[in-house]
Formats: C-alpha cells, structure tokens, sequence
C-alpha cells in the first residue's frame, strides 16, 4: 500500500465520494476542508461518503476536520455521513474518538469504480493559520467525548499559549 497520503474526491448526482489514500496527515485535510465549503454551496448536494479503506494511517488533526465535516453535514443537511473503514486499528481508533455518534460507520469496502480526481495539497499557508486550523480540528474532536477531550486538552493549550504569545 502506498504510504504518500492524498484525498481523492468525485462526485455523481450529488453525492460526494472522499477516498483518504496512505498516511493522512494535517495538510492533506486541510486541502479538504476548502473542498468541504464548495461541496457544500452545490444546490445538488445530498449526502458525503468518506472512504478510508485505503488509509494507512490518520493523525488527530484529520481526524478532527472529519468530525467537522459530519457535525457540518448535519447541521445544513439533517444527513449522517458514511464512513467506510476496513483496518482493524483504524476502526478501533474512530470508535474510541466517538466516531460511531456522528457517522455511520461501515466496515466493507466499496465495490464500486469511481472517477476520483486528487485534491491538491494545501500550500501557503503561514504559520499562525496552519496552527488555528489544527487547533480548530482538535477542539471539534475535543467535543465528540470525554475522552478526546482529556486526551488533546493539554495539546490545544499549549497551541493556544503559543498562538496568543505571537
């Protein structure tokens, strides 16, 4: 498996297909995220699948910019999102993060060939941004449950300490 993370994304009748490939790290989703605000404003939208049965890994960043993503989706839309994944580990992960309570979480594959294209990497963004958009991503996360929010609550301050002292 390819371990150079990327988003590919498609969409068809408004349905919109994410497919995370690899190791998915903070700049890929933050490329997403710019998707998500289009995929949005579509009159023709009507439901987001996130595929993750070819990720290799996921960090917490990412993970919180998918939780916004679900929360978003039912907010504007009153539609749960699907989130389809086959590792094991990854499973165990997004169960643990309280993934199951804003996604409906499905453990097979998709059988389906889609016509992805890959969304472009984020660049240029300056420090300060990057650091408010992961700060943002774990405060999502955070609110999902308790325990996410024990886990990164010491990681958010310290960001936050070095985000005000600049």
């Amino acid at each position: 498996m390819n371990h150079t993370g990327k988003i590919m994304v498609g969409e068809l009748e408004g349905v919109y297909l994410l497919r995370l490939v690899g190791d998915v790290r903070v700049t890929l989703c933050l490329s997403a995220e710019s998707f998500f605000e289009k995929m949005f404003d579509d009159p023709e939208f009507q439901s987001v699948l996130v595929d993750l049965s070819q990720a290799s890994g996921i960090d917490s960043t990412s993970l919180g910019i998918l939780a916004k993503l679900s929360i978003e989706t039912q907010r504007r839309f009153d539609c749960v999102p699907t989130l389809v994944v086959t590792d094991a580990d990854i499973e165990r992960l997004l169960i643990a993060s309280g993934f199951e309570d804003v996604f409906h979480l499905v453990t097979e594959p998709l059988t389906a060939v889609e016509q992805l294209g890959e969304l472009p990497r984020a660049e240029g963004l300056d420090e300060r941004t990057l650091r408010r958009k992961v700060i943002d991503a774990h405060r999502t996360l955070m609110a999902l449950s308790e325990s996410n929010r024990q886990t990164f609550k010491d990681l958010v301050a310290a960001l936050e300490a070095e985000d005000d002292s600049n």
